[in-house]
């Protein structure tokens, strides 16, 4: 007769065949067996796997009989199946030693089934850590819920305010779950990490003496870790360590929200930021936790890119190392090289450097993480495939090291049997076939971990390579003749200048309180930067610029760790700096900037309008609309960003003129769209959707006309939007929400929501400057008008620069319906029938009346030439092609399809208006002036040149100006 350990590997089938009989010594019972899937062979795999399962079956047998008629062990351990079987437990607990006992034999039946089904391979990594996860949590809640009314009844009721109401109430302790228990990713024999908290001083009431809140929470936690940790004759249910609160063992035992609050922000450590990555409440008041964790998001996710977590990552697993190397802890899966802590390194380091940006990263779970990763292509898709499979193999690993005697170990083991059990555990024939598979993960691991988080040796390597020389320079080691003369070596044109500057910086206020680390990271980039810029064409005037950056991150050294670390990143800066002032001062006003740098071929590939959309969607899904601030933080960031990329595409040649002005208008454009709708939503959310005339409800009736340079596609770097706002909905209807207003205050409020957010001074900056004075009647009117209103204004007030204005405008946001209506009226007060002569005098006086107030004033026109307002330059030639439209577009409506000067001149050129050789050598001659303002204004110079430039051009100009405007009348 087979017996049902032959299938087993023989150390194994020996160790149950001597067993067996002492566990069944009446045979197997029939009711282990109720289940369909449990048989002689399972039971006896059971055994051969755990030792654990084997003694809870021998000394427990009418526990695991009451657990599988509670649930048979094939069914999964669901969060809510171990919420009843804990009630049920704690429905008869009477005081607080009964507590003790029902919390610790509910532990052992979930164990035992936890254990079983992971052991056997029912469950897999996930539910295994989900159910000890919610295992953990239900007695965390029982245990509090049953202790809090005790100690209500034993003090009083604490009251303060609550966090989320305001108002005066009763509070509870909020227990915080750090690491693997808030991550939802407990080991099955772990400790867990807590942390207490309340939400506000106050006092207890209804008791014979009242008692600080404080002090009431401090003994509720005191009993809540007795409940869960303490071992008694049934044993522990949880080993506590509540090492993680603020200042450790000896810090208070429960603190308020005010003082969680204010510790992490004045002296919280990076360490305990790694440790908050996966908070999570897991017991008590959530309301009131959420508030506290919201709190607290600031601390952990820094708004800017922070690359000073690869350091503190760094330095924290040097410190393991050095722990592992003293104690022998190679064979540790967790802490050893290529363990589970790598891979959780990994991860977290993109969770504190991107988390403030990336909201989908500020999620808890490493398994989850790993896939936004790699969606979000921070990691190839093999990296991420081979850190997963690396550590469901290790997390699995760790549950057999740990499930075999229900021990909290992460070390591989010695002796044959165990390494027997492990081996059938993981599913191998043997230990040498697991070990070979482990090596090969942990391998990979140890691989990816080295790429991305760099270890310090090789930094420290990196470092040799840099000539002291720069580091004596910086530090001002040598006399000052010998600094000059270095500097002067390698190229530098204004050594005492430099030297001047550099002396400046270090004898700042800003650099001598530094804290160390921080005059650490300074004094090892300080001399990289030298280096670097010894590389550019005028060092000098380099430094210069890029010490206005320096000087911005002072106080923020992790963008120095991004630099040093970051070669590329530090070569693109200088020539970025050396190749424009205007780029050295936004990086230096916005030092978050710099992770473009990161990336050249991005950096010089500016993406189109449709990807510029996308872009910005994928960042905006991550803040809620009603999070204005937020959002406005994020625009602001984000039309850097872009702008940046388009500046150093042109400096570099890859943007031609044309391009340059397309791309910025896109980014305007797309802005704008996303301003519009952030806007309209907030409106909406209070009002209501804008009544239409139909009856319907739910869309907007809105549009944004560009005017301008925006009109005219042809946006600048340091452009103004001209704006105007129109809508199409009946005034006399109201809005459908619990708050109606009228369509018209509903619009209007729509127009000042979106001028405040484009225009509004924020940590940022401005998004852009609005300039409304185009809209009919100027200041004095209407800031949004409905369309019939701006028509029969534009019909019957307009003034004629108006109708020029009107040339160069088209929708650039809003609803398509209202702009095409638009598109209508413009196109038919454009070709209204003008008297050519009466217009030619009105557009000459207008001309006239800007040059005198912006123009070069007549005494200093031999020495400059002012490029836009002067006569032959830019406003010339756009007051003669708008000219033009007005006078001919009657006879040729297709003038009026571009609102762009370039494609009017080629228009007027096709119909026969302007002579083809004129439109296109007027065309060439825009181009050259408007190609010098863009290049200008990267060097922070204005429009202003010398007399004697573009000779040629304004020549021409001023003669087709003559034939076409000074012609004598008709």
């Amino acid at each position: 007769m087979s017996e049902p350990w032959n299938s087993l590997p023989l150390p194994l089938a020996d160790d149950v065949s001597a067993s067996w009989a002492s566990v069944f010594p009446g045979g197997l019972p029939g009711w282990l067996l109720a289940d369909a899937n449990v048989s002689e062979d399972i039971v006896a795999q059971a055994m051969a796997r755990s030792l654990f399962l084997r003694q809870t079956l021998e000394r427990h047998p009418k526990q695991v009989r009451t657990l599988l008629e509670s649930r048979l062990l094939s069914e999964p351990t669901t969060p809510e199946y171990l919420q009843v079987r804990c009630s049920e437990y704690l429905s008869e607990v009477t005081d607080e030693p009964g507590l003790h006992v029902a919390l610790r034999r509910f532990r052992r039946e979930a164990q035992f089934r936890i254990i079983w089904r992971d052991l056997l391979r029912w469950a897999d990594l996930a539910e295994t850590m989900a159910a000890t996860s919610a295992f953990a949590e239900v007695c965390i809640q029982g245990a509090l819920d049953w202790l809090n009314e005790a100690a209500c009844e034993q003090y009083g009721t604490p009251w303060g305010l609550d966090p989320v109401t305001g108002a005066e109430a009763p509070q509870s302790l909020i227990v915080i779950g750090m690491g693997k228990l808030g991550g939802r990713e407990l080991n099955v024999s772990s400790d867990i990490d807590l942390i207490f908290a309340f939400p506000s001083k106050g006092e207890t009431r209804g008791g014979r003496r009242s008692l600080d809140n404080q002090q009431f929470f401090i003994r509720l936690g005191q009993r809540l870790i007795q409940a869960l940790d303490q071992i008694t004759a049934d044993g522990f249910v949880f080993r506590v360590d509540m090492r993680l609160r603020p200042y450790g063992q000896s810090g208070a035992l429960a603190l308020s929200f005010a003082a969680l609050e204010t510790y992490y922000q004045d002296q919280g450590r990076d360490w305990e930021r790694y440790a908050m990555v996966k908070s999570r409440v897991v017991a008590g008041d959530r309301k009131a936790g959420e508030v506290l964790m919201e709190s607290l998001r600031p601390f952990v996710y820094r708004r800017y890119i922070d690359f000073s977590a690869f350091e503190s990552l760094r330095s924290m697993k040097a410190m393991i190392g050095r722990e592992v190397r003293r104690q022998g802890l190679e064979n540790n899966i967790k802490l050893g090289s290529g363990g589970i802590r790598e891979i959780e390194f990994v991860v977290q380091a993109f969770q504190l450097i991107r988390g403030g940006r990336d909201r989908e990263l500020q999620q808890r779970e490493l398994l989850v993480i790993l896939k936004e990763l790699e969606e979000l292509e921070l990691l190839p898709s093999r990296v991420v495939n081979e850190l997963r499979e690396a550590y469901v193999f290790l997390r699995n690993l760790e549950h057999a090291l740990q499930g075999m005697e229900d021990k909290q170990t992460q070390l591989l083991p010695e002796d044959e049997i165990s390494r027997a059990r492990i081996a059938v555990i993981m599913g191998f024939d043997d230990w040498p076939c697991c070990q070979h598979a482990l090596a090969l993960h942990r391998e990979n691991v140890a691989t990816h971990f080295a790429n991305i988080i760099a270890t310090e040796e090789g930094e420290d390597s990196a470092q040799t390579t840099l000539d002291e020389g720069w580091c004596e320079l910086w530090l001002a080691e040598v006399d000052e003749a010998s600094d000059t003369e270095w500097l002067e070596e390698h190229g530098y044109e204004d050594p005492a200048g430099s030297l001047g500057l550099l002396a400046s910086l270090r004898d700042s206020r800003t650099v001598q309180t530094m804290q160390t680390q921080g005059r650490k990271r300074l004094n090892q980039f300080m001399p990289v930067l030298l280096e670097a810029l010894s590389e550019v064409e005028k060092p000098s005037e380099t430094l210069s610029r890029v010490l206005l950056l320096v000087e911005a991150i002072l106080r923020r050294t992790a963008y120095m760790v991004l630099l040093l670390e970051n070669p590329g990143a530090r070569a693109q800066l200088v020539s970025l700096c050396s190749d424009s002032p205007w780029i050295a001062r936004q990086l230096a006003e916005t030092p978050l900037l710099l992770d473009e740098l990161l990336n050249a071929e991005s950096l010089y590939s500016p993406p189109a309008r449709e990807e510029l959309q996308d872009d910005l969607r994928q960042q905006m899904l991550r803040i809620s609309y009603d999070d204005l601030e937020n959002q406005m933080e994020s625009l602001r960031h984000f039309k850097k960003a872009h702008t940046l990329r388009v500046a150093a595409s042109e400096l570099k040649g890859t943007l031609p003129l044309m391009k340059v002005s397309d791309y910025l208008t896109w980014i305007a454009e797309v802005v704008l769209d996303h301003v519009v709708d952030v806007a309209f939503a907030n409106l909406v959310a209070r009002h209501g959707y804008p009544g239409q005339a139909e009856g319907a409800s739910g869309g907007t009736d809105f549009a944004v006309i560009g005017y301008g340079k925006l009109g005219g596609i042809e946006l600048g770097y340091t452009s103004d939007l001209d704006l105007v706002f129109v809508h199409t909905a009946d005034p006399e209807l109201t809005t459908d929400g619990d708050k109606p207003i009228d369509n018209v205050v509903f619009y209007t409020r729509l127009g000042q929501r979106i001028v405040h957010i484009l225009n509004a001074q924020t940590p940022s900056g401005q998004l852009y400057e609005v300039d409304m004075r185009l809209r009919p009647s100027g200041n004095s009117g209407l800031l949004v008008s409905t369309l019939s209103a701006f028509e029969k204004y534009q019909r019957n007030d307009a003034w004629t620069w108006e109708h020029q204005a009107l040339a160069r405008a088209r929708g650039v946001a809003g609803s398509k319906q209202t702009i095409a209506a638009f598109e209508t009226v413009r196109h038919d007060i454009l070709c209204q029938k003008r008297d050519k002569d009466s217009l030619r005098q009105e557009v000459l006086e207008m001309r006239e009346k800007m040059r005198s107030n912006l123009g070069t004033p007549e005494s200093q026109r031999e020495e400059t030439f002012h490029i836009k307002h002067d006569a032959g330059g830019i406003v010339d030639m756009e007051f003669m092609v708008q000219y033009l439209m007005l006078a001919w577009s009657e006879a040729h409506p297709e003038l009026t399809q571009w609102s762009d000067n370039i494609r009017q001149m080629e228009e007027l050129g096709r119909a026969g208006v302007l002579p083809v050789g004129d439109a296109e050598k007027l065309r060439e001659a825009y181009i050259a002036l408007r190609s010098s303002i863009h290049r200008r204004a990267l060097q922070n110079l204005n429009s202003q040149v010398a007399s004697d430039a573009f000779t040629g051009e304004r020549r021409y100009i001023q003669s087709v100006w003559k034939k076409i405007m000074l012609v004598s009348p008709a």
